[in-house]
């Protein structure tokens, strides 16, 4: 729980009071280092043009949410962290469960034709990806398609706000593609067709995505949207800020720290805390509950399936924000633009929008490793393993070992799954596979 911690003198009077981060060590990945607290974080080398433009406008403006922090850090387009570089894999700082076995991305895509032969088959469909990464699910999901969609037709809609990585996506599962001039003026600014001949796109907004029946994936992707610091203080929600640090506002150097907002802000005065909320201090994404809004409401009204795989709870914790940097976790506040932030995904907040928005039927959420032991996993390896080179084995086995033990990712991941309302009796009669 956020800590007040002692005022410290500023030449800038601003009515905020420091605030101190909690102990993340039971929050944060498996292996990873504990991250340090601190009210002032130390500059250091980094990506010094972002820090000091984050500077300049907390200068001028007053202090900004972690949500503003967030959105600059991530998808800044000059100096963003998603924004130039390949951030995945073992070279990066994190990698993700496609990357460590494929048979991640088959299961995902099996599952998916599993659902989609039970609602009749329609076509043609679309299969969209929020933020897909390297494009290795995506890669993955279209080989199981391929090969299981009986004729029907669909293409593949990507959204996705970095140039860098679009480009890294469409050479994973492309034959060919271009990218369009600003001046096209069309929902897509990117286009390729794959070896097969179905088309894919690139769009930058949930928004610009044609309507139609779609087959909708969501692999860590909430977790890196903005979320606004929360606490409550004499009966009101407070918001707990970003400013900058007092011994550094002469420097040229960004030096940030936590303060917590004297009086209301605008999304602390609009929050609305769900039925028996007990929490005192939590994160609340705006821009989730709005995403999962839209998607709701394309699937109501179009039809389609979505699917959210992400590390989270379920309402039940209260801060996760971190950032992570070759594999360990660093300091959120130091060096901004060379880490990925990060906020575990509040499921109880994405279920009972999709349920208000679109008047979805949810299941879940479920552990990735029970998700992916009822989609036969273990038989799936043994497949692998039975055609796999003798000093393969243990690489083969140890990935799936990380997917699936509880340790590792089986029990911090979850999966949830959305389908129209209509269909709940139809999924009652026969259930949602890898959910049941």
């Amino acid at each position: 729980m956020l800590r007040e911690a002692l005022r410290i003198g500023s030449r800038r009077c601003y009515s905020y009071k420091s605030v101190r981060r909690p102990n993340l060590g039971a929050t944060s990945a498996p292996k990873a280092e504990q991250e340090k607290t601190s009210d002032a974080v130390p500059a250091t080398t980094g990506n010094g043009s972002l820090a000091k433009q984050l500077r300049a406008k907390i200068l001028a403006t007053g202090p900004i949410t972690v949500a503003e922090y967030m959105r600059e850090v991530l998808t800044n387009p000059q100096a963003g962290y998603y924004m130039t570089h390949d951030v995945f894999g073992r070279e990066g700082d994190f990698i993700t469960s496609p990357e460590i076995s494929q048979i991640f991305g088959e299961l995902v895509g099996i599952w998916l034709v599993t659902e989609w032969r039970k609602m009749g088959s329609p076509s043609p469909f679309q299969l969209v990806e929020l933020g897909p990464g390297r494009g290795t699910l995506a890669r993955d999901v279209l080989k199981i398609l391929t090969k299981f969609k009986l004729g029907a037709e669909f293409s593949m809609h990507m959204v996705e706000v970095s140039p860098f990585l679009s480009k890294a996506q469409a050479q994973r599962f492309c034959y060919t593609h271009d990218t369009l001039p600003e001046e096209a003026q069309l929902p897509h600014y990117q286009v390729g067709t794959t070896a097969t001949g179905t088309k894919a796109y690139w769009h930058r907004r949930l928004e610009d995505v044609p309507p139609g029946f779609s087959l909708v994936l969501a692999h860590e992707y909430f977790d890196a949207l903005p979320v606004h610091k929360l606490q409550l203080a004499n009966g009101q929600w407070q918001e707990v800020l970003i400013d900058v640090a007092p011994e550094s506002a002469l420097e040229q150097e960004a030096n940030f720290r936590y303060v917590l907002s004297k009086s209301q802000t605008p999304v602390s005065r609009v929050f609305q805390p769900m039925p028996g909320e007990t929490r005192a201090t939590l994160e609340y994404s705006l821009e989730t509950e709005r995403q999962v809004g839209l998607l709701a409401e394309r699937i109501e009204r179009d039809g389609g399936i979505g699917l959210i795989m992400d590390y989270g709870h379920f309402g039940e914790k209260t801060d996760t924000f971190r950032a992570f940097r070759q594999h360990a976790l660093h300091e959120p506040l130091l060096q901004p633009g060379t880490a990925d932030l990060t906020a575990d995904v509040d499921f109880k907040l994405v279920q009972s929008t999709a349920v208000a928005r679109g008047h979805l039927h949810c299941c879940g959420p479920i552990e990735q490793g029970l998700f992916l032991s009822r989609m036969q996993g273990e038989a799936r390896l043994e497949q692998l393993l039975a055609n796999a080179l003798p000093e393969n084995e243990s690489l083969i086995r140890s990935g799936y070992e990380m997917l699936t033990h509880p340790q590792q990712m089986g029990k911090r991941f979850k999966f949830l799954a959305m389908f129209p309302g209509v269909l709940a009796p139809h999924l009652q009669k026969f259930p949602v596979a890898g959910f049941s």
